[in-house]
């Protein structure tokens, strides 16, 4: 698996959204590309301390139990889960947006140690490797939804 803290990769992934314009469409689910772009951001923003979202302890249960088979799988599955704090539903400013997750994305790149969060409130402890795992199948994952 690629490497999200690595530069090279992570300007991979600058690359393939560079590629995505407001025009881009989803080859499945219902968001449109700016709802994407959006929703990409919010788990990068949990990761990196801007943003916190509120699992009910049913949930952290499940999201510990869950947690080795999503890391294990080689990409996420399409019309997967989300937080509801990930959800968009709104309408938002593509380039504007678009530039953003750049700069999220870009602030990985720097190296692990811009991670703030050890435990993440769903899936629990996490290491590198295992932030690295869901930050690159989940830009992976969007991009492809739209094609690039």
């Amino acid at each position: 698996m690629k490497n999200i803290f690595e530069p090279k990769d992570n300007q991979e992934i600058i690359a393939r959204i560079h590629n995505l314009t407001p025009e881009s469409k989803a080859l499945w689910g219902k968001m449109k590309v700016d709802q994407m772009v959006s929703h990409c951001i919010a788990p990068i923003n949990v990761a990196l301390g801007r943003e916190k979202i509120n699992v009910p302890i049913p949930l952290r249960i499940m999201g510990r139990l869950m947690k080795k088979s999503w890391l294990d799988a080689p990409e996420f599955k399409k019309n997967s889960p989300t937080a509801k704090e990930f959800i968009r539903k709104e309408t938002y400013d593509f380039e504007a947006t678009k530039t953003e997750l750049i700069k999220s994305v870009q602030k990985l790149g720097e190296g692990f140690q811009v991670v703030q969060l050890e435990t993440h409130p769903f899936w629990g402890k996490l290491n590198e490797k295992d932030w690295n795992n869901l930050q690159w199948k989940h830009l992976d994952h969007h991009l492809r939804q739209f094609g690039v």
